[in-house]
């Protein structure tokens, strides 16, 4: 590999290949300049030939700040006991997706933190209803017991997020205390095997994080012939004891993104509101290496500052109605369209549509 120049190892790469991991070391460690330009290029050619110039925009409804983990790097967790909580009632829940089925949103995301007041039950109930207005339905709401998970398919759910965050388990089980990487990828077999569309992804610049298991993560990721793969930097929240870690960079994350599109070809890939809340121009970057999703928050304004994953989220003072239009300029002054359709796994042994 060290024979080899930057330009040549990403000449080398092709559209799903088997994977290199020494070639993939090599470009996320080569200099910026000589492997990023070329990555973003090569991406955003395989993203037109396999997924299209439509961008599928995706409804995120954050319906409760409440959260039972205490993860080192999110500001819901548990110990942050200066974050005002809330909790969105269900019926509440879904009249704002009404709202957002309404401004043309096929793909409600129902996000929250861990919260258990949300019983199975109570969430399969809002997951019928949101289904019943036509509109396709993805779960983040982390580890559930596997009971849960097979009543939110019978309710109808058509997708599970749950990001392995990192792929190096001593790290993951040093940031997640009380929790394993075993066990999430576990349930992320598991939700495949229940028949959900499933997206994992992982965090760009943690700190520990290395080039081996930025690598390891990718591979993970197309080991588990994921639907979507949210990638996203590393933000710290003053309100965590990661306070004081130096955030990932816009640089490095699009590069992971860029290997992404090119080792899984047909997989979604958010441009991420945490590269918005790094670099103004940052989610026109990602649609510009590979993805082909964005997902704006459609949670009334009056709650957004108070879901503080990160600090400086954006767009956190305005309407979805708003949202929806300024992203449609962004996306149609960028030369891509806005998806109609309900924008489910473009892999062409489970291409379907929610009906």
């Amino acid at each position: 590999m060290a024979t080899q120049s930057p330009s040549q190892a990403v000449a080398a790469l092709r559209p799903g290949s088997p994977p290199d991991a020494g070639l993939l070391k090599y470009l996320l460690e080569a200099p910026e300049e000589d492997t990023l330009p070329a990555l973003v290029r090569l991406a955003d050619d395989i993203r037109a030939r396999y997924a299209g110039d439509e961008v599928h925009l995706r409804g995120v409804i954050e319906f409760s700040s409440h959260c039972s983990r205490n993860c080192h790097y999110c500001g819901l967790r548990s110990g942050n006991t200066t974050l005002t909580r809330y909790r969105i009632a269900p019926d509440d829940t879904v009249e704002i997706a009404r709202r957002a089925v309404a401004l043309g949103f096929r793909t409600i995301v129902l996000q929250s933190g861990e919260d258990p007041w949300y019983d199975a039950p109570t969430l399969a109930g809002i997951i019928e209803q949101i289904k019943a207005l036509g509109a396709a339905v993805t779960v983040s709401v982390g580890d559930r017991p596997p009971e849960d998970y097979a009543l939110f398919r019978q309710a109808g759910a058509d997708r599970y997020l749950l990001k392995h965050e990192t792929s190096d388990a001593i790290l993951f089980q040093r940031l997640r205390p009380g929790t394993d990487l075993a066990t999430r990828v576990d349930n992320l077999k598991h939700l495949r095997g229940l028949g959900f569309q499933i997206g994992a992804g992982n965090m760009v610049g943690l700190p520990g994080q290395s080039a081996d298991s930025l690598v390891a993560d990718l591979l993970l990721l197309q080991e588990l012939e994921v639907d979507m793969a949210g990638i996203g930097p590393f933000i710290p929240h003053p309100q965590t004891p990661l306070a004081d870690s130096r955030p990932g960079t816009v640089s490095a994350t699009l590069r992971v993104l860029a290997l992404a599109r090119i080792l899984m070809p047909w997989v979604h890939l958010p441009a991420t509101s945490a590269l918005g809340a790094l670099d103004p121009q940052g989610r026109q970057k990602a649609l510009r290496a590979g993805a082909n999703v964005v997902m704006p928050n459609v949670t009334p304004a009056a709650y957004r500052n108070l879901y503080q994953i990160y600090p400086g989220k954006i767009c956190t003072g305005e309407e979805p109605e708003h949202c929806r239009q300024c992203l449609t300029g962004i996306i149609t002054g960028m030369g891509r369209v806005v998806a109609t359709d309900c924008g489910h796994s473009l892999r062409p042994d489970r291409k379907e549509c929610a009906q």
